[in-house]
């Protein structure tokens, strides 16, 4: 089995645990699997904790319950160390650091439902990818 690298946006993650029908649910389950490994660096853990928590409500998450997401992504992810930045790059600064990211581990993908806000990220050699598409391809 072939096991897919990639940087997920925050908001895929979000998306993924307020609803179990839609792609980001899948990409979330391909990634308990360990089919797709998710790519992390201390920056975009911070942020999703800080998305979880913030949501914490919305995505009926307990304490635990956002301590389990996390621990559940980073005894599956690869942790990157960004040495070099790039900013500013992006429209949207916030999203910087997901791009130094997928440079960092070798020019992979972003899993994002944000395409638009990456348009930059092509001149890296990074490809954008939405949850829907990626699971086209790995049918």
């Amino acid at each position: 089995m072939k096991r897919y690298r990639a940087v997920i946006d925050t908001n895929v993650l979000h998306s993924g645990l307020y609803s179990a029908t839609g792609a980001s649910y899948q990409i979330l389950r391909l990634m308990e699997q360990g089919r797709i490994v998710p790519l992390l660096s201390t920056t975009l853990l911070f942020e999703y904790e800080e998305i979880l928590k913030r949501n914490q409500e919305m995505l009926k998450l307990s304490d635990r319950a956002v301590e389990d997401v996390l621990d559940g992504i980073c005894s599956r992810g690869e942790g990157r160390k960004i040495h070099f930045l790039w900013r500013p790059q992006l429209s949207d600064p916030k999203d910087d650091h997901v791009l130094e990211l997928a440079v960092a581990a070798g020019g992979a993908d972003i899993v994002t439902h944000n395409v638009n806000d990456f348009t930059e990220a092509s001149s890296f050699g990074i490809r954008i990818i939405t949850p829907a598409q990626l699971l086209g391809e790995l049918r």
